[in-house]
């Protein structure tokens, strides 16, 4: 499967964005748990969130609980992040992940396919 994230950009504090990533491929994502992380400047990939392949179970990283939500469609393959209350420590390169390994995980090693990543910045 490939994915495509994108919807990324600058953002005061306080501000929304959405994230999308887009799956393609012989598969449908519907068969792909999916997740998102984000590389902060000079910092390691670390857990955002992530979502089963039905969307049944959704877990979250303790940093942006409440203020974020993972949602998907698997009709259109694509899952999205909707990020509100932005901080300035939000700011990092958001990638979204899939795995057909796991029902669903919040660890990298567990995701075998990558996009690109988007770039996120908030200014204070």
């Amino acid at each position: 499967v490939q994915l495509q994230a994108s919807g990324g950009g600058l953002v005061q504090a306080g501000g929304s964005l959405r994230l999308s990533c887009a799956a393609s491929g012989r598969t449908s994502s519907r068969n792909y748990a999916m997740g998102w992380f984000r590389q902060a400047p000079g910092k390691e990939r670390g857990f955002v969130a992530a979502i089963s392949r039905s969307g049944g179970m959704i877990y979250y990283a303790d940093s942006v609980k409440g203020r974020f939500t993972i949602s998907r469609d698997n009709a259109k393959n694509t899952v999205y992040l909707h990020m509100n209350s932005l901080k300035p420590e939000d700011t990092a390169v958001y990638y979204c992940a899939a795995t057909d390994k796991v029902v669903v995980s919040t660890m990298q090693y567990e995701y075998d396919y990558w996009g690109q990543g988007t770039l996120v910045t908030v200014s204070s």
